[in-house]
């Protein structure tokens, strides 16, 4: 089983061009399955071509009795259909025994985001008098203007930044590539940063240098951007709620509720499909439906009555 799932790991990385976090994240789920195998077999872990439907049934009722989000079932599931389906291609097993499984039924919740008011608030609680600060500020300023993922953030290079033409060069989820509008404010801030950065010797010069690094001069990590962000938000006394991914919700909300088609917030976003981008209609719509409850002279309490 184990020399299976390196294989299966090894096509990833070299033949499907996985990231880094996609290889950790089919680790973990098809780990998980070999921890349970190997329990419910008093330790002897079958071969993967054995391993039958009805066994992998008893892993995902084994993931709902732990407490498992549907969220977390739903990509254990999908990770074990690409698994087998790697057996399948290699030879070691006739049919893929993780098909016949259903995906629990997801609710999805509302993505959390703050107010233009809120944003402008966390956005300059960052010190303008001090290293850390302006690359704080640079940070906040950046995820916000670009809709960035705190992993496309901190992945920024020299390179990748382009302020004759407003732009960024993003790799995003499964290594695509994007190119990101970015406003004056968030470029202001970021030449304030580069200009200090550059006082840094550790910091070798070039197209390859980290955009954001610590203060020894290495590049930052998505941890760091969320303590530092846990760090603003105590100061400030927003909600508490507010991780990094939550200036991504409130640039598409916001762009959404000033009239942005919903195809180019897609483009935008990098998101593959149009289905995962469609869940900011329901924000801005839920978020027009407060305006006019609020405004309205007539909007509550004027139900007509036959």
């Amino acid at each position: 089983m184990q020399e299976a799932i390196e294989r299966f790991l090894q096509y990833l990385q070299v033949e499907r061009n996985a990231s880094p976090l996609t290889l950790k994240s089919y680790r973990e789920d098809l780990s998980a399955l070999v921890s349970y195998l190997s329990e419910s077999s008093s330790g002897r872990l079958p071969d993967p071509g054995a391993v039958g439907v009805q066994q992998l049934r008893g892993y995902v009722a084994d993931l709902h009795a732990r407490g498992y989000s549907k969220a977390t079932t739903a990509r254990r599931l999908a990770s074990l259909r690409s698994f087998f389906r790697f057996g399948q291609r290699e030879g070691w097993v006739d049919a893929n025994p993780a098909k016949p499984l259903r995906n629990p039924r997801k609710s999805r919740p509302l993505p959390h985001f703050l107010s233009t008011e809120a944003v402008g608030q966390l956005l300059e609680s960052p010190p303008g008098d001090a290293p850390m600060g302006l690359r704080d500020r640079a940070i906040l300023e950046t995820m916000y203007s670009a809709g960035l993922r705190v992993s496309e953030v901190v992945g920024l290079d020299d390179g990748d930044l382009d302020f004759s033409a407003e732009v960024l060069r993003v790799r995003g989820k499964g290594r695509r590539e994007r190119l990101s509008p970015i406003g004056s404010y968030a470029l202001k801030a970021l030449r304030r940063w580069l200009r200090t950065r550059k006082l840094n010797t550790k910091i070798p010069p070039g197209p390859a240098a980290p955009v954001f690094v610590n203060k020894f001069g290495r590049r930052l990590t998505t941890r760091s951007v969320g303590r530092m962000l846990e760090k603003y938000l105590q100061q400030t006394g927003l909600d508490a709620r507010t991780s990094p991914h939550t200036l991504r919700h409130s640039f598409a909300t916001h762009l959404l509720d000033r009239g942005a088609d919903i195809r180019s917030v897609q483009e935008l976003l990098g998101h593959k499909s149009l289905v995962t981008t469609q869940i900011y209609t329901h924000v801005s719509t839920a978020s027009l439906r407060a305006a006019y409850e609020k405004a309205h002279p007539r909007a509550k309490g004027s139900r007509i009555r036959n």
